[in-house]
């Protein structure tokens, strides 16, 4: 079947919907790591040993920056979680229909030259896995 003016606009706002959520998702990144950056000043004024004689832990820093991460993560996760599930709706729709209404052999878009440049072949869980900082999987 071949996509008709209506199943392409469709297709476009489906796209555009995915790039809205995959936007939120990169935005609370974002802010993590924002928050993450204003408290290390703070993380590292733990010195009280070095003046009594002892060298500062340097695992303690890492310590309390994983702790501090991972509570902040924490209070967004349901919010990072349902973003992720939509996504994956969303990718799960948008390939639904482009095997619905995939063009003819021989069509231009065969032409592997002209690849899909907007088609993200990666899950949206391995997508975001590139961009977590710090947190465990």
């Amino acid at each position: 079947m071949t996509a008709s003016p209506q199943h392409l606009t469709l297709l476009s706002r489906m796209e555009e919907a995915r790039r809205q959520t995959q936007r939120q998702l990169d935005m609370i990144d974002r802010q993590i790591i924002r928050r993450m950056t204003a408290l290390i000043p703070q993380l590292g004024r733990k010195r009280s040993g070095f003046h009594r004689g002892k060298a500062p832990d340097p695992s303690a820093f890492l310590e309390r920056y994983r702790s501090n991460l991972a509570a902040i993560t924490a209070e967004r996760q349901p919010e990072i979680d349902a973003l992720a599930r939509k996504l994956g709706r969303q990718d799960a729709a948008i390939e639904a229909l482009r095997a619905r209404y995939a063009p003819a052999p021989g069509h231009a878009r065969d032409n592997p030259e002209d690849g899909d440049r907007t088609q993200d072949r990666r899950s949206p869980a391995e997508h975001r896995a590139g961009k977590r900082h710090g947190a465990a999987a």
